[in-house]
């Protein structure tokens, strides 16, 4: 592998392995990928980063789930070869729908079930009442910033503009009454 690629192979390994989405194997299969103009073999792939051909193989099906890689025939050969998608776009659209956008709907859900929570075992005396009001409004505040974030990945996956200034004003950035800044 020439200087260049080890480069570009490297770094986009450490920030795949940063990203939670990715192993440091797996970005950098994609990034050996993404600079060729042909499909690379199993063979091939594993030789160029020096891992054995099965654990390259496994890799790639996780690569192939992501919809990072696929599968291209070679004329004249029988083995796999596999090539890097390029439409990054399109790419980054189904990372933000199946990893963030499940966390952010994860939190959204549990914000409900709080919600609920609370309003069965809602404190009947002065201090319980002022407590149960800080977290409802703690929880508002946070529902209100997932709601946003929500909205904002459904609107890049759906191509269209996502404008920081309006989410920002949608989301109280206020602290609430009786709450602490931390």
């Amino acid at each position: 592998m020439d200087q260049a690629t080890g480069i570009f192979v490297d770094g986009v390994g450490t920030a795949a392995d940063a990203s939670g989405v990715l192993s440091r194997l797996q970005g950098r299969i994609f990034a050996l990928l993404y600079l060729r103009a042909e499909p690379l073999s199993l063979d091939d792939v594993a030789a160029e980063l020096e891992q054995s051909k099965s654990n390259i193989s496994v890799q790639i099906r996780g690569l192939a789930d992501w919809h990072l890689v696929r599968a291209r025939s070679v004329t004249g050969s029988r083995k796999d070869h596999y090539e890097a998608a390029t439409d990054l776009w399109q790419v980054m659209q189904v990372i933000m729908e199946r990893r963030f956008r499940w966390i952010f709907r994860q939190v959204l859900a549990s914000v409900e079930e709080t919600q609920r929570a609370l309003e069965e075992t809602r404190e009947r005396d002065a201090r319980g009442r002022a407590e149960h009001s800080m977290r409802l409004a703690r929880l508002g505040a946070i529902r209100a910033l997932f709601q946003v974030f929500d909205a904002g990945i459904g609107a890049f996956v759906s191509g269209e503009p996502v404008l920081p200034a309006k989410m920002r004003d949608r989301v109280p950035l206020v602290p609430v009454p009786g709450s602490r800044a931390r």
